[in-house]
């Protein structure tokens, strides 16, 4: 059972993606709202995103750089939070979350993208060179 929920973990991990439209559609049944649905499914996959930057990061290049990620967060909030206060004069928290939650998911989604792509070329230069030998 634990190897079998540890690959379910491993695939969302993966394929964010698979999250994604997995917490879509039960949300979608379950409320009938598809707005709501689009929006729960990205706070979701916000997080899972966040987890697949970290693995293709460290699958990439054998280092662990998640200090980096975690003091980006930390950076992206305190700027998120001072253009908010500039520009409302006042800080609603949740609203704040909110917005600065689903800006990391355009962050990392860029982020799973770039990587993907860079993996791939990695990938395929490696198999190259071990070809010409």
């Amino acid at each position: 059972m634990g190897t079998f929920f540890a690959s379910i973990v491993a695939t969302f991990i993966t394929l964010p993606i698979l999250g994604y439209l997995l917490v879509f559609i039960i949300t979608k049944q379950v409320t009938k709202q598809h707005k709501r649905s689009v929006r729960v499914a990205l706070d979701v996959s916000t997080f899972l995103l966040i987890i697949s930057v970290h693995y293709l990061i460290l699958s990439i290049w054998n280092k662990s750089f998640l200090w980096i990620i975690l003091v980006l967060l930390l950076i992206s909030a305190v700027v998120y939070v001072t253009m908010y206060w500039k520009v409302k004069q006042e800080i609603d928290f949740l609203r704040v979350f909110k917005g600065y939650w689903r800006a990391n998911f355009l962050l990392f989604f860029t982020a799973y993208i770039v990587l993907i792509v860079i993996g791939i070329f990695h990938r395929v230069s490696y198999l190259v060179s071990l070809s010409s030998l």
